[in-house]
């Protein structure tokens, strides 16, 4: 399967069965970005150089380190005569796919740009989109940036929607926009009903969380040292949204006995999360943040849409 391959095929032409994507700009997921950033000592230079190394190696963007990669932008320019699917989009139509680079075979000439606030990159190349990838249109009320930003990580808010009901406590493991949109989406839904709780290390995420009205409290603590906090059984809902490594043990200590915690950060390790349960003897769900929820897109876009002053952070953070 193209997710676990070493390397894939991103050569042309297309199949009779893919889609055929002019690829403008890249959204790396926040984990790799930040992995990248780090060993780049935040050289965007030296970003762009391993960027296109990895993707010339793999055939696709799949950061070997964190196994994760992000999602694009681009305008089709075929679709082959065989794909059997019903597309919500035609030649010429600029769209967003919604599948992770990581397996999506992708051919870079040049990276134009690094943006080292946001993990945005805008690019020349193409992508080959499968018979089962998921694309959506672009919507023409968003800023580009902003619609971007917002759909790489539409999934978060689905699942979270999905689990959460009245009168659950919730904690967001990060503060960062994935918890903002999320949060967002359990405030439109349940409003007061429901309990938010943030966490975070940088002291800006908190505030702008709890300035957006999007948390009851935060708390600047390290998700990394789980054994500092005071915090068992306390959330039927814990949400990790972390973009570092080793922050497993945080989640499953936080959530109560017969709740349930999502992870969605890629860092995210299974045998932590597993094994560190059994050795504490927490009896809950463990549940992996499937980036796709059948809505997802619309979901995000429309939570982001009914919220000015959420709407408004991603314009100030993405450059809208």
């Amino acid at each position: 399967m193209p997710q676990g391959a070493l390397r894939i095929d991103a050569s042309l032409p297309i199949y009779s069965n893919e889609v055929l994507v002019r690829v403008e700009r890249i959204n790396v997921d926040s984990t790799s970005f930040r992995q990248l950033s780090e060993i780049s000592r935040k050289d965007s230079d030296l970003i762009r150089k391993r960027i296109l190394e990895i993707v010339r190696e793999r055939g696709k963007l799949h950061n070997p380190v964190t196994n994760s990669g992000g999602m694009l932008i681009g305008r089709i320019a075929e679709i082959g005569p065989e794909n059997g699917r019903a597309l919500e989009f035609g030649v010429g139509d600029r769209v967003a796919t919604l599948v992770s680079l990581t397996l999506t075979p992708l051919f870079l000439k040049e990276i134009t740009h690094v943006d080292l606030s946001t993990g945005q990159l805008d690019v020349e190349g193409h992508a080959l989109l499968f018979e089962t990838g998921v694309a959506c249109r672009m919507p023409d009320d968003l800023p580009e940036r902003v619609a971007l930003a917002v759909l790489d990580i539409c999934g978060a808010p689905a699942l979270t929607l999905r689990y959460a009901k009245a009168g659950d406590r919730v904690l967001f493991l990060g503060a960062g926009k994935s918890a903002k949109l999320s949060a967002a989406g359990l405030r439109k839904e349940w409003g007061d009903r429901v309990r938010i709780d943030a966490v975070d290390v940088e002291p800006q995420a908190l505030e702008e969380t709890k300035h957006l009205k999007l948390a009851d409290q935060v708390f600047r603590a390290d998700g990394t040292r789980a054994g500092d906090w005071d915090i068992d059984d306390a959330y039927d809902l814990v949400v990790s949204v972390t973009n570092v490594a080793d922050a497993e043990m945080a989640a499953v200590r936080a959530v109560r006995p017969g709740g349930t915690a999502i992870f969605f950060g890629m860092g995210t390790s299974f045998p932590r999360v597993a094994l560190g349960a059994e050795g504490v003897g927490k009896d809950a769900a463990f549940v992996i943040g499937n980036g796709y929820v059948r809505g997802h897109a619309e979901l995000a876009l429309g939570i982001v849409r009914g919220n000015k002053e959420l709407k408004k952070w991603f314009e100030e953070k993405y450059g809208g």
